[in-house]
């Protein structure tokens, strides 16, 4: 894929996609700081970690032409962030596929919505390839939207010191 050519998932029926700025600092830090859609992080993040979030995704978009990108519903409330990121089980370099919905707007779909329109984006920029969801063991609702993509478990991470993570994966053609 060429580096300056910037990609988005296509919108869905309920969702569409942007890049992150710092102008969304107020939405992410919220979302970010929120125990409950950090419960299985190290711990929430704090509003410069929240902005230094934001950088790495520009700086993203700018290297790779992709990364987390923000999800909103149609009329422009902020619903999370998902999208794809280059990350690395085992010292293996993946793509990922990556998802969180604020506590509000938790089970309502939005995170599998959001995801499939990324996995169709893989199918035209990057197949075929594989595309992993790297998961804390417990986030039942993470894995679940992995299983509705079609992903399977394929490996163990032991790379982190705290924690064996999930790595689930589909070959994506």
């Amino acid at each position: 894929m060429n580096p300056s050519k910037r990609i988005l998932p296509e919108p869905t029926d309920r969702l569409r996609f942007r890049e992150m700025t710092p102008a969304d600092l107020d939405s992410m830090a919220a979302m970010l700081a929120d125990p409950s859609v950090m419960a299985f992080y190290p711990a929430p993040k704090t509003r410069d970690e929240s902005a230094d979030w934001i950088a790495r995704m520009q700086a993203s978009y700018a290297e790779h032409g992709h990364g987390l990108w923000i999800i909103e519903t149609r009329d422009g409330e902020f619903v999370g962030d998902c999208g794809l990121t280059w990350q690395s089980y085992n010292e293996n370099p993946v793509l990922e596929v990556g998802y969180h919905v604020q506590a509000g707007q938790q089970r309502k779909g939005y995170a599998t919505e959001a995801a499939r329109a990324c996995l169709e984006l893989v199918r035209q920029e990057f197949a075929p390839t594989l595309l992993t969801a790297i998961i804390h063991p417990d986030n039942v609702a993470s894995r679940g939207v992995a299983e509705n993509l079609g992903m399977t478990h394929i490996a163990d991470d032991h790379a982190h010191p705290w924690i064996v993570r999930t790595v689930m994966g589909m070959q994506v053609t």
